[in-house]
């Protein structure tokens, strides 16, 4: 399936120059959510993952229906104040400043094989941050999935040595 075809691209948003990449078109039709889930499923079986963790908010849109299918847990990754019990955390950078996410500090046992999930993969921040909490806790981060890439952003050299899946190239 040509997955491409269901996301819209939006001109100018959030701000000139930027192309969004929208994928609530691929979400409203369940056919095409649902393959996509399915393949990401299928990579995430050959890693014998425990749970899937994935960064707010469209972290949670692909990787809780994953978690589901394969039986497994998942843990929220959240900006910090917005999760309510004890948490580590990591500072991470952003195109213009610094921001904070946090994870439940007994959401990951020690030895736990971890598939990080988002809709997409662009400087490589957000993940590299979800990396070193999900490390910080004893996880082993056994893939990533993404619906996108955008490759010309070299967000993957920072995923250097991890196992990572694409469904979709800009």
């Amino acid at each position: 399936m040509d997955l491409k075809q269901y996301v819209t691209i939006v001109e100018d948003y959030p701000k000139p120059g930027i192309r969004f990449k929208d994928i609530t078109t691929l979400m409203d039709k369940g056919e095409v959510y649902k393959y996509a889930t399915d393949q990401i499923v299928e990579f995430a079986r050959e890693k014998q993952i425990d749970i899937v963790v994935g960064p707010e908010a469209r972290g949670f849109i692909i990787g809780c229906p994953v978690a589901y299918a394969l039986e497994v847990g998942f843990a929220p990754v959240r900006k910090e104040g917005k999760l309510p019990r004890d948490v580590i955390k990591v500072d991470y950078g952003l195109e213009y400043g610094k921001d904070v996410l946090t994870i439940h500090k007994d959401a990951i046992l020690p030895g736990q094989r971890v598939l990080i999930t988002d809709d997409l993969l662009a400087t490589g921040g957000t993940i590299e941050a979800t990396i070193k909490l999900v490390e910080e806790l004893g996880g082993v981060v056994a893939g990533m999935a993404f619906l996108i890439e955008l490759s010309y952003l070299d967000g993957r050299k920072k995923l250097d040595g991890y196992d990572v899946m694409t469904l979709m190239q800009y």
